[in-house]
């Protein structure tokens, strides 16, 4: 359907909609442009302007979600939707309209496996091959000031390597009930031009409003995958944490607090470490977010150092520094991959070779895995061997969480509750789309995963 189509259709679907509205409600402002989406503004009694966030991650509700988008337009992010470029849509919830917005699919290597034409799985591009793929919506599109919710973007997971659809959801809420800052995870159906795509995780996008809604000490710095050392030990330069820095509007912000953290562990000896840690960091919850972490085997988080041509890193996590506490606050991402590796089959990618506080081969690059995959110790790094040494709180939370969140009864309701949330809503997208999970494959994955839960509560 061209634009022009779209914004004639919108437009008389707003006048209807005015006709039959009361006379005491102003229906919002509709602003043609010459060419593209109409930018629908507000009256500001919507009630996306006037409600918290809380309304989009109700545990008790399965919401519907709705884009539409230009059919050029979506043909050219589905013609390569690695590239990750946004396009302009608009976003239709509960009622509301809310235009332009910004779309766009995402995703690390992972998130397009299998799901694109090239051939090369390690670096994706070629066209969209599968129905869904995880997507971004930005409400802060063009300037726009509005949040929905109080949000300002959304953001779908496909949960395409993932046929329990319950590893965002279940392994954010155990975080979250340790006391570690977590995104909060939901399930939504998501239509787009008027097709069920599907059913995706909806995660919470980690940016300035996950901040507030976390910290009193809201001001600070948030970074996305920079560690306050390298694999070598030293602190990076100041515009590498700049670079990974994705909040503080600041003409010229500072990164001294996590370097200095950084430089301060460097310096330190051994038997030091912990007590910078102690000063830096607050214990209960790093040594929280640890036993969780490696209960549910995430074995593509932070504790998972990749090796390429010599060189080790490690990804999917976020650090926050509150800076009138001068605390820094690590923040686990991407749990799509969790849970595989606690029983066999294991996940050939992303297994880590070591259990909390080992070591291997010298602290030097080795292979592990099925597919020999070179990884390097998170221990040998001297910020993580350093959380290691807290030996005796860590065996304390990890039997607060095996007792509590994650104990049989407690998990056991949560998936039987979730999975009767969105069984039809499963059913349905295995109906309308052949590569959708099908209800008995489904069913098989949420036993496969009640089993995992089951040995890694045990072992």
């Amino acid at each position: 359907m061209s634009r022009i189509k779209i914004n004639a259709l919108l437009f008389c679907a707003l006048l209807l909609c005015c006709n039959c509205q009361k006379e005491e409600v102003t229906p919002p402002d509709l602003v043609e442009p010459e060419s593209g989406l109409p930018t629908i503004i507000p009256t500001g009694e919507e009630r996306y302007l006037n409600e918290k966030s809380s309304y989009i991650f109700n545990q008790d509700v399965l919401h519907t979600f709705e884009l539409q988008i230009p059919e050029e337009d979506l043909a050219k992010i589905n013609a390569d939707p690695a590239a990750e470029e946004y396009v302009e849509g608009m976003l239709i919830f509960e009622g509301d309209t809310i235009s332009p917005v910004g779309v766009r699919y995402k995703g690390s290597i992972g998130g397009f496996v299998d799901c694109v034409s090239g051939s090369d799985w390690s670096n994706p591009s070629g066209h969209k091959t599968c129905t869904k793929l995880s997507m971004k919506v930005k409400i802060n599109w063009e300037g726009r000031e509005e949040k929905f919710f109080k949000l300002k973007k959304l953001q779908f997971h496909s949960q395409n390597l993932d046929p329990s659809q319950m590893h965002d959801r279940l392994g954010y809420w155990l975080f979250r009930q340790m006391g570690v800052p977590a995104p909060r995870s939901t399930h939504a159906k998501l239509l787009i031009n008027g097709n069920y795509s599907g059913l995706y995780a909806l995660v919470e996008q980690i940016d300035g409003r996950f901040v507030q809604h976390n910290f009193d000490d809201d001001d600070g710095n948030l970074y996305k995958e920079v560690w306050p050392l390298s694999m070598k030990g030293a602190p990076h330069s100041e515009q590498h944490y700049l670079n990974a820095l994705k909040t503080n509007e600041d003409e010229n912000p500072s990164v001294a607090l996590i370097r200095d953290f950084g430089q301060r562990i460097a310096d330190a000896s051994d038997a030091d470490v912990p007590r910078i840690i102690q000063e830096m960091m607050d214990i209960d919850e790093i040594i929280s977010l640890a036993v969780v972490d490696r209960t549910i085997r995430n074995d593509d988080g932070a504790f998972h150092w990749y090796c390429n041509g010599g060189t080790c890193t490690n990804h999917n996590y976020y650090w926050y520094e509150e800076p009138n506490e001068k605390e820094l606050h690590l923040i686990p991402w991407d749990l799509d991959n969790a849970f595989d590796n606690i029983i066999f089959p294991f996940n050939p990618i992303t297994p880590i070779a070591d259990e909390w506080g080992e070591t291997s081969n010298n602290c030097e690059i080795f292979s592990h895995g099925i597919w020999g995959i070179p990884q390097w110790s998170a221990s040998c790094d001297k910020l993580t061997g350093g959380w290691t040494t807290f030996e005796e709180e860590f065996e304390a939370k990890k039997q607060e969480f095996i007792n509590g969140p994650f104990a049989a009864a407690q998990v056991d309701e949560l998936l039987n509750t979730w999975s009767n949330q969105i069984r039809a809503a499963t059913i349905e997208a295995s109906k309308a789309h052949a590569d959708a999970i099908s209800e008995a494959e489904w069913d098989a994955a949420l036993e496969k995963l009640k089993r995992q839960v089951d040995y890694a509560r045990n072992r």
